[in-house]
């Protein structure tokens, strides 16, 4: 079936009786799909691929920065689009923050989702778990710390990686540039907000981010600042039915979700009354 997706995606594209296309997937197909509905001036919205930043500031509540960490970044096993995929924390809080960040990787359990205990599982496919561990090797060469896991778990199954935290990470290496959709947490240190903005949104994607700061007034400069479509401010989990859901940037736009996912799907007519001396009646 899926030999025949680049066709039936073509077809829908360029067919004049379908009115609005809406896509969830990566960033290549993506333009892909745009290109091919230019030909109709079709109704678009799409929700692409992420690169989530995850700030810490030094006066953030370390257990809960900890706890909103986890669940951001090794949910569903990194695989959602609004995975946390570079953590950045602050210099004074770094070394606190990664200790006990190791600590709660360390507790999980793996295994088959059926499994008593299990708290994550494997990854999707062979070209997954080759990505996953291309991004572990390559930050580990050029300079990276192996804080936890860093290997291929075949005794679990074909498509097991170890959950993954690595610390001194930098900006040149994949995982900086390149969204994982697996398993691997990679902490880069800072010393400013001006310098974390300025990492956080030096991304071609803008799905979604998150921070922790206890400073109220920092938190509507950062929120304000961030170059993505969706802010979790002390919390690791943003999505909901009732939220507008999408992007900026090479993650796409339009939204899913709320009053403003059905608006996509609407259109606007605008109709005026002449030439009447009296209302027009019932």
């Amino acid at each position: 079936a899926s030999a025949n997706t680049p066709a039936v995606g073509k077809a829908i594209c360029t067919s004049p009786t379908i009115k609005k296309v809406s896509f969830t997937g990566s960033t290549g197909v993506g333009k892909t799909l745009m290109s091919q509905s230019s030909s109709t001036l079709k109704k678009l919205s799409f929700e692409l691929g992420g690169n989530s930043p995850f700030i810490v500031f030094d006066d953030a509540e370390l257990s809960s920065a900890v706890a909103g960490a986890i669940t951001s970044k090794f949910r569903s096993s990194g695989q959602t689009c609004v995975c946390a995929n570079r953590i950045y924390v602050q210099a004074g809080i770094y070394d606190a923050f990664t200790s006990a960040f190791v600590e709660a990787v360390s507790k999980f359990s793996l295994g088959s989702g059926f499994g008593k205990g299990v708290t994550h599982g494997p990854v999707i496919n062979a070209k997954a778990v080759a990505k996953v561990d291309e991004h572990v090797q390559d930050a580990i060469k050029n300079g990276a710390k192996l804080l936890a896991g860093g290997q291929k778990l075949p005794d679990l199954g074909a498509n097991f990686y170890a959950p993954t935290v690595l610390g001194g990470m930098n900006a040149e290496m994949k995982l900086a540039n390149e969204e994982t959709f697996g398993p691997v947490a990679g902490l880069f240190k800072f010393e400013t907000e001006e310098e974390v903005i300025e990492l956080a949104n030096a991304s071609e994607v803008g799905l979604a981010g998150y921070f922790y700061s206890q400073d109220i007034q920092r938190v509507g400069r950062v929120a304000e600042a961030m170059e993505v479509g969706m802010i979790g401010v002390n919390t690791g989990l943003i999505s909901d039915p009732a939220a507008p859901f999408g992007g900026v940037k090479e993650s796409g736009f339009g939204r899913e979700g709320s009053k403003y996912g059905v608006g996509e799907y609407l259109v606007t007519k605008m109709v005026t009354y002449g030439g009447n001396s009296v209302p027009v009646k019932a």
